[in-house]
């Protein structure tokens, strides 16, 4: 039996895949894709930040099982057969995939609440068959809604009469309300990440969004910012650890997990101080007066500005709210039981902020490798239950090492 992971060609998702594998979780992957070929390359181009090419068609052949289909289409967008094979093929669902575009109420809608819904219904399903080994739904800090000056714990982060401040931390919210209401407590995790950026092992990244933003605030020499206030940022491998460590222990002591930087989230000061030290910049002053200026300014650069800044202050006009509502998420949940807390931001901003910039802000993919050693075409669909006993029998309970993690550690 098998993981069913969504958002695999995500960032956080690559790194849920590439986890999952490495402890040798046989996985099937629901791509958003024509065919089988777009969607192995569409696997590779988000993979390859882990994986090698020989290891990437290796798990294809072995461990992995791609449906080509839809979140938010019926049945999934797959033929009668695939759909019924997917079911009888995996007891375990890790959702990751979402709609990230929070201007969008309708793509939220569309992809967080009713592909949560499907899924949820598919876990409904495969209970009532078999039990449910574990249904584990990634959330975000943003279903608190709006506050400030806070320390929030997991109990306390759903108040329904709290304003929202987008359409993504509202339909993430309902989606977790979803699933508490269908789905039983045992087999249910809920994860809460606060800000993701980067990896604290090595400064290659596939996603830029938040560096790009976070560029154009330290070439600003002032930032409209409290100096003092703390903001919640957390690096992607230390957040996909804990998702699959948790999501394939049997039990677990919680059921909603904060993923944050918690208590121990930095400051603006201890922030701005590592990046201008170490790129070579000023410092810069904190004139927190300006946020209703520097905002309006943002949005009009957006909008107006020479292209270089206009992608950066539209992502800024986006993430603004995010930025000063200092407000920090408990993780002692996932740190005790975990084991570890996620690496400090200052500690690796750095090299991340200066590799994105030499890169002007795109990974270099690799192309698909032509001629490839690629699984076969088999003569009848593979069934999960092929690759969990092909796994099996490769040596191969935990895979291979992902190409960051054999490169840096």
């Amino acid at each position: 039996m098998a993981t069913l992971l969504t958002g695999s060609t995500g960032y956080l998702g690559s790194y849920l895949a590439a986890g999952l594998l490495r402890e040798g979780e046989p996985v099937a992957v629901l791509v958003r894709a024509r065919d089988r070929a777009e969607a192995e390359r569409r696997l590779w181009r988000a993979w390859q930040l882990h994986l090698t090419p020989e290891d990437f068609f290796e798990h294809l052949r072995l461990r992995v099982e791609v449906f080509a289909g839809d979140l938010t289409e019926p049945d999934f967008g797959l033929s009668p057969d695939d759909r019924l094979r997917l079911a009888r093929t995996t007891d375990a669902i890790l959702h990751c995939a979402a709609s990230l575009n929070r201007r969008s109420e309708r793509a939220c809608l569309n992809v967080n609440i009713r592909g949560t819904l499907a899924l949820a219904k598919l876990a409904r399903e495969i209970q009532d068959e078999r039990g449910l080994r574990r249904f584990s739904h990634v959330s975000t800090v943003s279903v608190a809604g709006e506050r400030s000056h806070e320390v929030v714990d997991e109990d306390s982060a759903v108040d329904w009469q709290r304003r929202d401040y987008d359409a993504y931390g509202r339909t993430k919210k309902f989606a977790e309300h979803l699933v508490g209401e269908l789905l039983p407590d045992v087999s249910r995790l809920v994860f809460r990440p606060s800000i993701v950026m980067g990896d604290s092992r090595f400064a290659e990244t596939t996603q830029f969004d938040m560096v790009r933003a976070f560029s154009f605030l330290a070439s600003l020499p002032v930032l409209p910012l409290r100096p003092l206030d703390r903001i919640d940022i957390v690096p992607a491998n230390w957040v996909a650890d804990a998702i699959v460590t948790l999501h394939l222990r049997e039990r677990t002591d919680h059921r909603v997990y904060h993923l944050s930087a918690g208590r121990e989230a930095p400051t603006y000061r201890a922030i701005t101080d590592t990046l201008s030290e170490a790129l070579g910049t000023g410092r810069p002053a904190y004139v927190p007066g300006l946020e209703g200026p520097f905002r309006f300014a943002a949005s009009v650069l957006g909008r107006l500005g020479p292209k270089p800044v206009r992608l950066g202050a539209r992502l800024l006009d986006v993430f603004f709210p995010y930025l000063t509502y200092d407000t920090v998420f408990d993780s002692s949940r996932v740190v005790t039981e975990l084991g570890r807390a996620p690496a400090s931001f200052p500690k690796y901003a750095a090299p991340l902020l200066d590799w994105s910039r030499r890169q002007n802000f795109r990974y270099p993919h690799r192309e698909w490798p032509e001629g490839a050693d690629r699984p076969p075409a088999p003569s009848r669909p593979a069934t999960l239950e092929d690759v969990a006993a092909a796994a099996k029998t490769t040596n191969g309970s935990n895979g291979s090492h992902s190409r960051s993690r054999a490169a840096h550690e």
